[in-house]
């Protein structure tokens, strides 16, 4: 269990948190290491960045391009062989 005492309270009086134990370092089990990998293989690729402010820049603009490919963002989810429990919410 999580070791704040908060957090342990707060997942205990809420039957819809499943906690799952994971290993300190993993990952193969983190979507976000994906997310990471194609950002430095397309926005963050080859490039010197001038300061933090053009860094950011590039990252906000590689995750606007992979914010409206779901399939990117459900592939580094595979990846991990974790799933969605809970539906997404569709577009209207």
């Amino acid at each position: 269990m999580h070791r704040d005492s908060r957090l342990r309270e707060f997942i205990s009086t809420h039957d819809w948190i499943t906690c799952y134990f994971l290993p300190s370092y993993a990952p193969d089990l983190n979507p976000v290491e994906g997310i990471r990998s194609l950002l430095r293989r397309s926005s963050q690729a080859n490039t010197a960045f001038t300061d933090p402010d053009h860094l950011m820049s590039a990252l906000r603009h590689g995750l606007r391009q992979i914010q409206y490919r779901s399939n990117l963002i459900d592939g580094c989810l595979a990846e991990t062989g974790l799933t969605l429990t809970t539906s997404r919410q569709q577009r209207q």
